[in-house]
């Protein structure tokens, strides 16, 4: 458990617009001068979320499924007595889905609610100014990637924007499936 990163939320920010329950502003209105990002990796692909909505990252020990769930809902664990969704975002990504289990959860919040999305690896924590960030192209059958709302150059590297508040909705959207079922 010694390579998980510590994640602190930006604190110096003391905005009610950054406060845990209240609603996020989307990242398109929030970017001015720079943002900090929570670099990870996910089915070999870079990805980031902008810290404002991480609460921690956790190795994870168990997962216990609970049946009839979505593919996208991988379980429920256990984080110090308190029941944490984990979710795996790959096939809504457009990524391979293997059954190989994903090591780490990067907890993610949206308002009075949080979910625990699996990653292979949790890197790193950039601070990205506004022109790193480009445009999201929707290759592919439209929405194939819905949660992703912009893209992040890191040196060489690019890799998709996590839209939070995409990522709820894709969650609400197993959830609905799995009540009509």
């Amino acid at each position: 458990m010694s390579d998980v990163p510590t994640i602190q939320p930006h604190s110096s920010d003391s905005s009610p617009a950054h406060g845990p329950s209240s609603p996020s502003r989307s990242l398109a209105a929030s970017i001015e001068g720079t943002l900090r990002m929570c670099v990870l990796t996910l089915g070999g692909e870079l990805f980031a979320i902008d810290l404002r909505h991480v609460s921690e990252v956790f190795e994870v020990e168990a997962v216990t499924v609970v049946p009839s769930m979505p593919s996208l809902l991988t379980g429920v664990t256990n984080l110090r007595g308190t029941v944490v969704t984990l979710v795996d975002l790959r096939g809504s990504l457009g990524l391979s889905v293997t059954e190989t289990a994903l090591p780490f959860a990067v907890v993610i919040r949206h308002g009075t609610r949080q979910v625990g999305v699996l990653v292979d690896h949790v890197p790193e924590i950039h601070t990205v100014s506004r022109e790193h960030l480009l445009p999201a192209m929707q290759a592919g059958p439209a929405g194939a990637r819905p949660c992703v709302s912009a893209v992040l150059r890191l040196d060489e590297r690019l890799g998709g924007v996590l839209e939070v508040p995409q990522v709820f909705a894709q969650v609400d959207g197993g959830s609905a499936i799995l009540s009509i079922a």
